[in-house]
């Protein structure tokens, strides 16, 4: 019972880390529907004072989040501009996880590198871990709080990047068919945008907006290639890219670029198919292969024993 109350609290704990970057948009509602329901009060509604106002508004944006903001805005300042340049890349590439900006992230990282030693120490002391045990548990914890941040960007940046590779032969088709029929390519990325969902389809939406904000298109789709660094993607960026500059119509471009994404896409299917051997050989010898000696050879063995025990 008490290591699920155990684990319990740091679940909740956890949880309350991970909510507290997202409290801005509801704040945001929740103050706008403030305001829409004060417009319907009457006018002889009871007025509460400051005091009773104040215990109204929740402990978590009474306090914890004024606390968050203030470290957030902290940090912001003494976080050096090079390090904070590369973490908003490495948010951006992962399509920015809960909105989470350099300073969310490192103060993120902060709870997490503090955090896990001590829970691993808690819950060390709580198996009545002493001496060196205990240090190797918080150690562990260490490690784990070091790493998993890390991971998890990792992890989102590779899903993403394999998610928009799946999407691009279908996109740059659409893309020519739309190209083939007429419209311009700003016309033409807007109307392929505009029918498909998925991480392409967000980014060259953005890419899109950037462009009528002032971005030249090479800074717009460059933008695009800084944030999906896939191969497949470099290449579809720089052959567009190179066919502006050099005045080669989109059409011809385009043409060759879904004829060499689809020429790269089963590439990849049969090398993936090349592996699939390799792979099952594990498990075949260390899990199939024994189940089989026992069931096959299990009762064998067990008439020879019993022949020899006699």
């Amino acid at each position: 019972m008490l290591y699920a109350a155990f684990f319990a609290a740091v679940l909740l704990f956890i949880f309350g880390l991970l909510s507290i970057p997202f409290e801005k948009k509801s704040q945001i509602e929740s103050r706008v529907e403030k305001f829409l329901l004060d417009n319907q009060v009457k006018t002889n509604a009871p007025v509460l004072s400051a005091e009773e106002e104040k215990k109204r508004v929740p402990f978590k944006q009474r306090v914890l989040l004024p606390l968050w903001l203030d470290a957030k805005k902290n940090l912001s300042k003494r976080m050096p501009g090079k390090k904070a340049e590369k973490l908003e890349k490495q948010l951006s590439q992962a399509g920015n996880p809960f909105n989470m900006r350099a300073a969310d992230y490192r103060l993120l990282q902060l709870a997490f590198d503090f955090g896990m030693p001590f829970i691993a120490v808690c819950y060390g002391l709580l198996l009545g871990f002493r001496g060196g045990t205990l240090i190797i548990v918080a150690s562990i914890g260490i490690g784990i709080g070091i790493l998993l941040p890390k991971r998890y960007m990792k992890i989102k940046i590779a899903k993403r990047q394999s998610q928009a590779v799946k999407e691009l032969p279908d996109f740059v088709d659409l893309l020519l068919v739309s190209l083939e029929a007429g419209l311009g390519f700003d016309s033409a990325l807007s109307k392929v945008i505009g029918k498909q969902e998925g991480v392409l389809a967000r980014e060259f939406r953005r890419c899109l907006e950037e462009m009528r904000l002032g971005l030249t298109r090479k800074e717009a789709l460059s933008g695009v290639r800084d944030r999906l660094e896939a191969e497949e993607i470099t290449v579809f960026i720089n052959s567009i890219l190179r066919g502006e500059k050099l005045g080669t119509g989109m059409v011809k471009v385009l043409r060759i670029l879904a004829v060499d994404v689809r020429e790269r896409r089963r590439e990849k299917a049969e090398e993936t198919a090349q592996k699939a051997p390799i792979k099952m050989l594990f498990p075949l010898v260390f899990f199939i292969f024994p189940s089989l000696f026992i069931v096959i050879l299990g009762p064998a063995v067990i008439q020879i024993f019993q022949q020899f025990s006699k």
